[in-house]
């Protein structure tokens, strides 16, 4: 039995590379590419395993590319489960530019599914027994899906007693947000959208983020902060959590690390809190490494323990 299920419905390739400079008209000799599975649960999933966990991953995989992710998967020693699609799978492009140190990500459109397709992703979940404990639906939706896609994965998931963990933007969060879940993790960005304005201080961030609970909209709410940390809300805790100093790297990956620790810490029986910090500690961990690297166990541990230093959870 998982604790932990991740999907990914529209998951990647990401073709990692680095040149000297990035110039327009000019033709770039990049190094050897590194190639990396990719996508909100993908990533979610692979984190939790490099933490030391165990999740099952459902996802989707279609034409060579989906062959290569199936093959990248393997390689990490995932358990996973794919839904063959027809349409290929889509490949990013992350470019690293030595010479400034800056990184330039490249999203390709993802494939385009049909209703047959779709609703396999549903009979899969309808089959699984014994349901995990939390479901993490992470990633964006390729074409042909319908917005409402992860509300109805929600409404499945609570009727089996199921915690859902919510980490999408735009419509399709808030088509979530109409069934509720467990707990979400908007950025500021993405919070913004949900709740159609500006955030202007941390006063209207915390009303804000609070309204969401109060609505039944979720039970959790943590705002990922970036540099800032994370704002954890619930019916009883509003309380901002600042993350460690880290020499920054790459910023890729570090959101869904971020959800990957949070999880597996609650699914080992830790306190809320205490999750959250091991949230950050594993964001915090995914920027000390390059490219699209995620987080990596004995600096989350290391971080996670500074954490609690000064927190005294």
């Amino acid at each position: 039995m998982y604790q932990i299920m991740t999907v990914t419905i529209n998951p990647a390739i990401d073709k990692n590379s680095s040149v000297e400079h990035v110039r327009s008209e000019k033709k770039l000799y990049c190094k050897t590419p590194r190639y990396e599975p990719g996508g909100g649960g993908v990533n979610v999933s692979r984190a939790i395993n490099k933490l030391g966990g165990n999740s099952l991953l459902l996802y989707t995989a279609g034409g060579l590319n989906g062959q290569r992710l199936n093959s990248l998967l393997k390689e990490e020693n995932l358990n996973e489960k794919a839904v063959d699609i027809h349409d290929s799978t889509r490949e990013n492009l992350i470019i690293f530019e030595e010479a400034t140190n800056l990184q330039y990500r490249f999203g390709m459109p993802g494939p385009k599914m049909t209703d047959k397709e779709y609703e396999k992703i549903f009979k899969i979940l309808h089959q699984i027994a014994p349901f995990p404990k939390y479901l993490v639906i992470s990633g964006s939706l390729p074409r042909g899906v319908p917005e409402e896609i992860y509300a109805e994965m929600a409404k499945l998931a609570k009727k089996k007693d199921c915690k859902v963990v919510v980490d999408v933007s735009g419509q399709p969060l808030k088509e979530a947000m109409k069934e509720g879940a467990y707990l979400i993790k908007p950025n500021m960005g993405e919070l913004e959208r949900l709740i159609g304005k500006k955030i202007k201080n941390e006063t209207v961030l915390k009303t804000e983020a609070k309204k969401l609970v109060e609505n039944n909209c979720c039970m959790i709410v943590v705002v990922s902060l970036g540099a800032g940390g994370a704002l954890l809300v619930t019916d009883k805790i509003t309380q901002f959590m600042r993350p460690p100093t880290v020499p920054i790297k790459s910023k890729v990956g570090a959101g869904d690390s971020m959800v990957a620790g949070i999880v597996l810490s609650l699914a080992r029986g830790n306190s809320l809190k205490r999750s959250v910090l091991f949230g950050l500690a594993s964001g915090s961990s995914a920027v000390m490494t390059p490219g699209t690297e995620l987080c990596r166990k004995d600096d989350t541990e290391d971080l996670y323990n500074r954490l609690l230093k000064d927190y005294n959870f």
